[in-house]
């Protein structure tokens, strides 16, 4: 039966402000990913959401984005690949520090929003993300949609790691709906959870044109910033475990995968 990593996207709050409930996450999931400061996320929050995976065990994974704070990192900016590099290397250095005050280490790195998704398709982008990743720490694992970034990352001997996003509509290439259309965004729990199961138990998901596609998912993307998250991402954790699936962490995963191979 197959073995997967879950996942959310923590430590989004800025100053006086938060998103989701971290803690009631951290009991869910086995991995994060972490904002680093560029599109959410400051000092004191990097240093106490490191501090609480380093205490529950809970892999700590690096979020970078655009520089874009307003946006919540989630528009398009004119970036060379060259500063798309050095934002990458500084977000990377900045969790790296937290992570090593507390006793622990940056596990894997995972692009944020926008980002996220142009290093699926654009090569520049990826090859800068993954050149930054090889030289800082040639021991991360990198979390992807299947693309450019996991090819670049591949070419460099850099662990990938193919993440499943089961409340984000997917076109027939494999890439997200972007979300400022209609339907990107998926609401319905009983959907999302069937979609999520579906996707590790058959590697299949079906597209916005009706059609199955393969996903073969490492890792399971829970969203943590919307109402009802907490009790959807134990609801799929829940449902997986009931269809036989380990819930593990990603190097756990990947050596399972390997050994499979």
């Amino acid at each position: 039966m197959p073995t997967v990593d879950l996942v959310a996207d923590l430590g989004e709050g800025f100053g006086a402000y938060s998103i989701g409930d971290d803690n009631a996450l951290l009991d869910i999931v086995s991995s994060a990913n972490i904002a680093c400061g560029f599109h959410a996320g400051d000092p004191d929050i990097m240093d106490a959401t490191v501090a609480e995976c380093v205490r529950t065990g809970v892999g700590i994974g690096a979020h970078p984005s655009f520089p874009d704070l307003r946006g919540f990192g989630r528009r398009a900016m004119d970036l060379t690949a060259d500063e798309v590099r050095n934002d990458v290397i500084y977000q990377l250095g900045a969790l790296s520090a937290f992570a090593a005050y507390h006793g622990g280490t940056v596990s894997h790195l995972a692009p944020h929003g926008r980002l996220g998704n142009l290093v699926a398709t654009r090569a520049d982008y990826a090859r800068a993300v993954a050149d930054a990743a090889a030289r800082v720490d040639p021991k991360l694992i990198i979390l992807a949609q299947d693309g450019e970034l996991a090819t670049a990352a591949a070419e460099r001997g850099l662990r990938v790691a193919i993440v499943g996003i089961a409340d984000r509509a997917y076109q027939d290439d494999g890439t997200l709906v972007p979300r400022s259309r209609p339907g990107a965004v998926i609401h319905d729990p009983s959907v999302i959870v069937r979609r999520t199961v579906r996707m590790v138990t058959e590697g299949l998901i079906e597209t916005v044109s009706g059609s199955d596609i393969a996903v073969h998912a490492d890792t399971v993307l829970l969203h943590g910033d919307n109402p009802g998250a907490v009790e959807l991402a134990r609801l799929v954790r829940s449902e997986l475990v009931a269809a036989g699936v380990t819930i593990a962490p990603l190097a756990q995963v990947l050596a399972a995968k390997q050994k499979v191979s």
